[in-house]
């Protein structure tokens, strides 16, 4: 199964510092959604996972499928996809500014404050939190059909963008 990985500078792994190596496999004692395996995600869940880099990863062996992630006993980087870089980060969170100023936020300041704090994460070109927030706005203007919407435009720019 081809999936995608994303790691923090040097093929780091995010959350436990595992230093990936390309091409190498990596085995483990079976799979368990956020327990044991090799975690990676589908294109459509790439915006719940943004780090600095993106990689392509294969993975085998035995696969388990959680709501917004997989787990394999078997994974191995297969190649960075290189468009993915600060430049992105950046057009990514103005994308999702832009799609926040269009909500109408029914004159609520906590959810009109939301705009303004994704329109601050673009600025700074911060993906990750511009694309939470600006999920999360889109469900408090109009419920949570509008929030899963959000998603979908996110992962669809990572589509058209970058993978």
């Amino acid at each position: 199964m081809i999936a995608y990985k994303f790691l923090r500078d040097g093929a780091r792994g995010p959350y436990t510092g595992f230093a990936w190596s390309p091409d190498t496999w990596v085995r483990a004692d079976g799979a368990s959604v956020c327990e044991r395996g090799v975690h990676a995600c589908r294109a459509g869940e790439l915006p719940y996972w943004i780090a600095e880099e993106l990689w392509e990863i294969e993975l085998a062996g035995e696969i388990v499928e959680g709501g917004y992630k997989v787990a394999a006993s078997e994974g191995r980087l297969v190649r960075r996809l290189e468009g993915w870089d600060a430049s992105a980060r950046r057009a990514l969170a103005e994308a999702c500014a832009g799609r926040a100023r269009g909500l109408t936020v029914n004159g609520d300041p906590r959810v009109a404050g939301l705009v303004g704090d994704v329109e601050a994460c673009a600025t700074a070109g911060l993906a990750a939190p511009a694309c939470y927030l600006s999920a999360l706005l889109a469900e408090r203007a109009s419920g949570a059909d509008a929030r899963r919407a959000e998603r979908a435009a996110q992962a669809a720019w990572f589509a058209e963008h970058v993978l």
